[in-house]
């Protein structure tokens, strides 16, 4: 089972949920079940409006969760996907810190989610 815990300035606290072990669905759509209010818009990785960082805190190396095609371009285009980043996920399956939760598929992880409550925006920025 995956423990997810969101944080964004738009939640009053942190949230912790938890993703069934083979359930295909996405980060996206786990929020969205649980009424977390990540952005969004296309759903379909090409608007970057979904942004997240992802930050794993089980100390187990990250389970092989590839980009997609979609994420890599719109990662890349808006600047948060540098081709060592690139290189590092096709290579050593070592994911890059900013997802897209439309494309993001949970895994039996222990994750950290933080999102700024605007679309596109990283949450550094908002802090």
């Amino acid at each position: 089972m995956a423990t997810v815990t969101f944080t964004g300035l738009t939640l009053p606290k942190d949230m912790t949920v938890y993703a069934v072990a083979g359930d295909t669905g996405t980060l996206l759509a786990l929020a969205k079940k649980h009424d977390i209010p990540i952005p969004f818009q296309c759903q379909d990785g090409e608007c970057g409006s979904c942004l997240v960082k992802v930050t794993y805190l089980d100390g187990k190396t990250p389970m092989a969760i590839d980009l997609t095609e979609k994420e890599k371009v719109t990662l890349s285009v808006n600047g948060k996907l540098n081709r060592d980043l690139l290189e590092a996920a096709e290579n050593a399956h070592r994911p890059p810190p900013y997802r897209l939760a439309c494309q993001f598929i949970v895994r039996d992880e222990t994750i950290l989610v933080e999102f700024s409550g605007e679309p596109g925006v990283e949450p550094e920025l908002r802090k």
